[in-house]
């Protein structure tokens, strides 16, 4: 019992662009405009951001590519993404996170998310054992990745060389945290928001977010392709 009240809380790194048009979320395009599809990206780092200021967490980093805006809640410490591919990015952001305690990545395209999907498995109850936590996502890549010991060096081996946006993404991930031979805990799988029929889907799974508003908001106008 001691141990499990002395276990160090996670960390949560959320890496994302800044919602800028023409920068984010290009593949709504043509269904919307490079505006509407920024709209949505910001509601859906919105959604994220809140989502995961209710999980219990020691710190909360935001992994950022440009300039953080109004949708930023407090509680946020906000760092820059390092230069190269997105696998570098991805690995780069485990070294914004202490070595000491776990720590856990997720995107911005899943604001569909819910708190307690989270909470449940990084409690120190529940995390005995693991080395790792995996969300797959629908399209065969990943949503989330976690690692008991964020160390840098481990990162890097994990990630850098993943071809990333591609249907065998997760299942490349996946070989490798078993190579490093991590015990792995897998978490729900998850829709990305990637194109006009992803971004209904998720709108439907979490009415009452930010995200589903901005969604009915841009059906009403009657402006979405």
């Amino acid at each position: 019992m001691r141990t499990v009240l002395a276990a160090p809380p996670p960390t949560l790194l959320v890496i994302a662009k800044a919602p800028v048009p023409g920068r984010v979320k290009t593949r709504l395009s043509p269904a919307y405009t490079a505006g509407q599809a920024a709209e949505l990206a910001e509601a859906a780092l919105a959604d994220t951001l809140a989502t995961l200021g209710t999980v219990p967490a020691g710190q909360r980093v935001l992994v950022l590519d440009g300039e953080p805006g109004r949708w930023l809640p407090p509680g946020w410490r906000v760092v820059p993404q390092a230069a190269g591919g997105l696998d570098v990015r991805l690995a780069a952001a485990f070294g914004h996170a202490p070595s000491t305690a776990p720590a856990l990545l997720v995107g911005m395209d899943t604001p569909q998310l819910r708190a307690e999907t989270l909470a449940a498995p990084l409690s120190a109850a529940a995390r005995a054992g693991a080395d790792a936590w995996y969300g797959p996502a629908r399209d065969g890549g990943f949503w989330a990745l976690g690692l008991a010991r964020p160390e840098p060096a481990l990162a890097r081996r994990l990630l850098v060389g993943v071809p990333m946006s591609t249907p065998d993404t997760g299942a490349v991930l996946l070989e490798r945290l078993a190579r490093a031979g991590l015990s792995v805990r897998r978490l729900p799988e998850l829709t990305d928001v990637d194109t006009a029929a992803d971004a209904a889907e998720v709108a439907a799974l979490a009415p009452d977010g930010r995200f589903a508003a901005c969604w009915r908001a841009l059906a009403r106008t009657g402006e979405v392709a």
